[in-house]
């Protein structure tokens, strides 16, 4: 069993070792929000109870203050309390290590660290759930969870993300199982339940329990009684832990704020608003500003959003996302003209369903408040990454593989061609491009016995930019 699980297991040393350097050196409190996070913590540890939110629990003017002064020791955070609003289920796991360690920062972040390694073992449970044939997809994917930059980051740091993401892909991996008849909806209500109570993200879990029952009532042929019965056992038992919260919070914040989200509003005086930034620049530029941050920030964008990596970092990753789309689109014809199997296409659907969920809350939220953040999306990333992974694995066939190498020979002539005209050619466009190229032919030709060493050698390179990126850029630029 082991033999056939070594990948698997290399992926999760090699996570934990590279993120142990990234909770222990990244410095103190340069995690978004971490401060406020680490002071609920603490709240619960001196025995103050769970904490209200309230008016001084936020200022614009100080934060902007300590983020720009990168924390100095002279400067507290102990006033920084906007993420009370936050269900207590992390904060309260937490609450013994902080007691244990007399409340350092390193066995926090570890905790973090340790849950995010669920995460990597879901994302694989996942791809062998939908894939089973597939072996090598589920450590590929998993691999991308593991080491793309900014997820590392996020785990390696004190927040409840950690949690949320990995208790949702467990409830993913337990929907998947329950349409195979293999797990009982009580056990669905109970993760639900403390998704309810971890964060309000992993509230995507509620319509998801409707679409998990209404696919398995659609193929089995039972009557909708057992179809209303079956939604019942998910969700009474998550309702009953979640309404634990929601009635203390009803109690604290009154009618009808039963998230603290209204009382949340109303503190966070300052946030950068939407509509402010619209007003200031113009629809066109707030939206290409999004994007970009959007995009930069889901593979690196550290600290509070002030460490940029370097242009040939983001060139890299807009090809390999370009490429791995590309390989997905050409996944989805085949499969259009062959057909999924049922269990596959019930993945699809319920995936497909909590991706868009996923999207729709931060899109909702930036209506807002600008929060040009991809860390919001990464409740989808096992699914992102399991595209991913199809999407290379569909590219290094061979016909494909000959097919993009040649577009990509033109992409190289045409803007190679377009700089020599122009006296200033992109020399590093045109070396990364020529490189993809290389890589993608290669994989092409490749014995099907060997492509995994070509995925090995890719993971590697994503291992290795994480080095890059704790200390060419977080260590240096926050230090």
């Amino acid at each position: 069993m082991l033999k056939t699980r070594w990948p698997a297991v290399l992926i999760l040393i090699a996570y934990l070792i590279v993120g142990t350097f990234f909770a222990a050196l990244t410095p103190r409190w340069q995690v978004p929000d971490e401060p406020a996070h680490y002071n609920y913590i603490a709240s619960l540890a001196q025995g103050n109870g769970f904490p209200v939110m309230e008016a001084k629990d936020y200022d614009q003017r100080y934060l902007e203050r300590l983020t720009a002064e990168r924390f100095p020791a002279n400067l507290p955070t102990n006033s920084l309390a906007y993420e009370d609003h936050q269900p207590p289920l992390y904060y309260l796991l937490a609450t013994p290590i902080f007691l244990l360690f007399d409340g350092a920062l390193l066995p926090l972040r570890l905790f973090s660290l340790t849950l995010g390694g669920v995460v990597v073992i879901m994302t694989m449970a996942l791809a062998r759930e939908i894939l089973p044939k597939s072996p090598g997809l589920a450590w590929l994917a998993g691999g991308f969870v593991a080491f793309l930059p900014q997820h590392l980051a996020m785990m390696a740091g004190v927040n409840n993300d950690s949690l949320t993401e990995a208790l949702l892909a467990l409830w993913l991996l337990l929907a998947l199982r329950y349409l195979r008849g293999k797990i009982s909806p009580y056990l669905l209500g109970g993760v639900l339940g403390a998704l309810l109570v971890t964060k309000t993200t992993g509230y995507v879990a509620l319509p998801l329990a409707g679409v998990v029952v209404a696919l398995r009532w659609r193929r089995s042929g039972f009557s909708w009684q057992w179809a209303l019965k079956q939604l019942a056992q998910i969700l009474l038992p998550g309702l009953v832990v979640g309404a634990i919260w929601w009635l203390r919070n009803l109690m604290v914040y009154g009618w009808p704020d039963f998230l603290g989200l209204q009382r949340h509003d109303l503190v966070v005086v300052g946030q950068p608003r939407t509509a402010d930034w619209v007003a200031r620049d113009g629809l066109l530029p707030f939206l290409r500003s999004a994007l970009r941050t959007t995009f930069q920030s889901f593979w690196g964008q550290f600290g509070w959003m002030g460490v940029v990596l370097d242009a040939r970092i983001y060139l890299g990753a807009g090809i390999f996302t370009v490429l791995t789309t590309w390989g997905v689109l050409w996944t989805g014809i085949r499969k259009a003209k062959e057909g999924l199997e049922p269990r596959q296409r019930d993945a699809l659907i319920l995936l497909g369903a909590s991706v868009l969920i996923t999207v729709a809350l931060p899109v909702w939220y930036n209506l807002t408040y600008v929060q040009h953040q991809a860390r919001y999306l990464f409740p989808a990333l096992p699914i992102f990454a399991l595209l991913a992974a199809v999407g290379l694995q569909r590219l290094a066939e061979t016909r494909l593989a000959m097919l993009t190498g040649l577009g990509l020979i033109a992409v190289v002539i045409v803007l190679g061609g377009i700089g020599l005209l122009q006296g200033d050619p992109p020399l590093w466009t045109l070396a990364l491009v020529g490189m993809t190229t290389i890589a993608v032919l290669v994989s092409g030709v490749l014995p099907n016995g060997l492509k995994s060493i070509a995925g090995a050698v890719l993971l590697l390179g994503f291992f290795a930019l994480d080095f890059w990126c704790l200390f060419g850029f977080i260590i240096p630029m926050l230090t």
